[in-house]
């Protein structure tokens, strides 16, 4: 069954307040879980269903025809700002129950804005909520996955509208939700250009990446936050090393990597070839140093799969259940659809990457990407009274800390 966003939206805006999930409590240590996660790169180029390596609870197969009946409970919400709604429903099919939170957003809608969010440096973490309260946005979800038990950083791509590209790599972790440069929004790849404008035969791969790929290099800026060492390396300390650029010249070169230090100008890190090429860099000499996502996107966030291309689903994963966010885009309505799935409950099972994929295309999403999931998902909406609380049940039963977010901000248009 279709469910019709335009009429929801019609529908909501006139609706009394209703309650929200209850209150959640905070874990006592501002660090991110360990969760399952092993270490190796193997681990975060192809995590499971959320940052901690969680697989996921395997779900009894079904057909098609069996996973799309459903039967639904009637929508509940509220308008969050104008253009801005907030719903949530149940809906339940031959596998349990799934209760689903919709954020849809008419992106043209005046005074509107879609954004990255986050708190602090790149490698930080916090909760969702306390995220979006930097720019005071009316609503979110969490963003990427992250580096979950290590250096905390997300593993893909992230840029803000105020101060450009944050993080990114060439290659590998690039499926992402964007505004491009005319301000439309997309689903798709989104490869990182980054060079060292003197000496464009050295590969740069990273840029303030939890890792630097094999063989590549990777560039570290104030924005990373302080320096974690081999981490960043993947615990590698031979055929290593690191070059520092200040002013525009190299003022240091080591085969040690520095370890919880202030960044003061750019850091350059090599593994392997990446190494040596650095290693002909002498102090003194000129090296300059540039990054950009391709087509120059207004904002962009990554997930780990792409769910829906070009109105077809791509989704492959009918195995494995487990609590998901993931945001979409309807071009028939113009509205940005973000949506968490609660999960690990009697009350709400989760959805397979199947199951949400299919969601997405129910609610008229033409494109859609998966963010992180698992213990991640927590969705935040303003209410009529002017709080912003958490309106979905996160499974940890607390609050996850995470790198970074999907915001919605409302200015009133003067």
């Amino acid at each position: 069954m279709r469910h019709s966003i335009s009429a929801l939206t019609a529908t909501l805006s006139a609706l009394a307040l209703v309650g929200a999930g209850p209150a959640l409590a905070q874990p006592r240590h501002p660090e991110p879980h360990a969760g399952e996660a092993t270490g190796g790169d193997h681990r975060v180029l192809h995590p499971t269903t959320s940052s901690g390596g969680y697989a996921g609870t395997p779900v009894v197969p079904l057909p098609s025809f069996l996973r799309a009946s459903t039967t639904s409970t009637d929508p509940t919400g509220w308008q969050v700002a104008p253009g801005v709604t907030y719903t949530k429903w149940v809906q339940t099919n031959a596998r349990g129950p799934m209760r689903v939170h919709l954020l849809a957003v008419r992106w043209e809608t005046p005074g509107v804005r879609i954004d990255y969010a986050k708190k602090g440096s790149v490698r930080s973490t916090a909760p969702v909520p306390d995220i979006l309260k930097v720019d005071r946005a009316v609503g979110g979800v969490n963003g990427d996955f992250y580096d979950i038990g290590h250096t905390g950083a997300p593993l893909g791509l992230g840029r803000d509208r105020e101060s450009g590209l944050v993080h990114g790599r060439t290659s590998g972790w690039n499926a992402s939700f964007y505004f491009d440069a005319q301000g439309v929004p997309q689903v798709g790849q989104l490869p990182m250009v980054a060079e060292l404008t003197d000496h464009p035969d050295m590969k740069v791969t990273n840029f303030n990446s939890p890792f630097v790929y094999p063989d590549g290099i990777g560039i570290y800026t104030r924005a990373w936050g302080r320096t974690d060492g081999y981490a960043v390396t993947r615990g590698q300390t031979t055929g290593v090393r690191m070059v520092l650029v200040r002013d525009g010249r190299v003022v240091a070169t080591k085969k040690k990597l520095p370890h919880d230090t202030a960044i003061n100008g750019l850091l350059l890190i090599g593994r392997g070839h990446g190494a040596q090429q650095l290693g002909h860099l002498q102090k003194g000499q000129k090296v300059a140093a540039s990054w950009h996502l391709e087509g120059h996107p207004q904002m962009a966030i990554s997930g780990n799969h792409v769910l829906i291309g070009e109105g077809v689903d791509v989704a492959l994963d009918d195995q494995y259940k487990a609590p998901r966010t993931a945001i979409g885009i309807d071009r028939d309505t113009h509205e940005v659809l973000i949506v968490a799935v609660d999960g690990r409950k009697k009350s709400s099972r989760g959805a397979t990457m199947v199951e949400l994929a299919d969601l997405m295309q129910s609610l008229g999403a033409d494109e859609a990407l998966n963010l992180d999931g698992g213990g991640s998902t927590t969705m935040v909406a303003r209410k009529p009274d002017g709080t912003t609380p958490v309106v979905n049940v996160p499974s940890d039963g607390f609050l996850r800390w995470v790198s970074n977010a999907v915001e919605v901000t409302y200015t009133k248009p003067q």
